[in-house]
């Protein structure tokens, strides 16, 4: 329920372990207005000529069935709304796919039960027999939202990210909270698949309190078993479009990929006791 708590970084890296060492296809779809999701695998003259070259956006699923204006670093121009089968994702390596953020997302006006809540659903939907992805993995705003109910409307299970200090955790629980109540709301069988800490600076008192709030609120079974550890060549790494994988921090690859491991782990033994 707030920023920094590296939601961004872990979406972004859970996607590159995913289609890289565990040849899963993947699509990411950034959804929250900031798009700093979109940010961390374009660079920004790469983005802005994908933009000018009438590249497709999370813009293109929640836009008017009439017309749409596009902002483009060469000015504005009016273009048709297209059909959600036609939005195409960006290729960032063979498995990998990102349906963009636009900053123009915070213009666009999306009242609570217009029914465009169902947009990013409707897109998967459209598209998944062609793309046939293994997972989609959606980077959402940190606090509650029309666009958050998107994201919630169009998953299965939710993952929480959170900084182990007491401001962060805390809204674990009123997190939950507006889950559960959108899930009474619009009949959704999301779960939450776990809580995973991270920027984790182990062996401080901050650390061994979150570790006993766990413990205390009975949240131990949804804690991931490893943490991502604080380093400074993540938090750079990210803003070059260097993902973890690529680092030369060797303990940060073992955490990521563990996480990516226990990840697909859980959600197949779900699967399996749903069956």
């Amino acid at each position: 329920m707030k920023g920094g708590v590296a939601k961004t970084t872990m979406a972004v890296n859970i996607c590159h372990c995913l289609s890289t060492r565990e040849n899963k296809k993947v699509l990411m779809v950034d959804v929250d207005p900031q798009f700093n999701a979109t940010q961390c695998v374009f660079k920004s003259e790469d983005f802005f000529e994908y933009l000018n070259n009438g590249g497709d956006t999370i813009l293109n699923i929640f836009e008017d069935e009439t017309s749409v204006v596009a902002k483009t670093v060469d000015g504005i121009h009016d273009k048709s709304a297209k059909e959600l089968k036609d939005v195409t994702p960006y290729k960032i390596n063979n498995n990998w796919y990102v349906l963009p953020g636009n900053l123009n997302l915070y213009q666009l006006e999306m009242a609570s039960g217009s029914g465009k809540e169902y947009g990013i659903k409707q897109y998967i939907d459209e598209i998944q027999p062609v793309y046939k992805f293994d997972y989609v993995i959606i980077d959402t705003p940190p606090t509650p939202s029309v666009w958050m109910m998107s994201a919630l409307i169009a998953s299965d299970y939710y993952l929480i990210p959170v900084k182990p200090d007491p401001l962060s955790y805390i809204g674990i629980d009123l997190l939950e909270g507006i889950v559960k109540s959108r899930k009474r709301r619009f009949n959704l069988k999301i779960k939450c698949i776990g809580i995973i800490f991270t920027m984790v600076e182990k062996n401080t008192l901050v650390y061994a309190g979150a570790m006993d709030y766990i413990q205390n609120t009975k949240k131990s079974e949804l804690k991931f078993k490893k943490d991502l550890t604080k380093h400074t060549v993540i938090a750079r790494g990210i803003t070059e479009q260097k993902y973890i994988l690529d680092c030369a921090c060797d303990d940060s690859k073992l955490e990521i990929t563990m996480i990516v491991k226990e990840l697909i782990n859980r959600i197949e033994d779900d699967e399996k006791k749903a069956n």
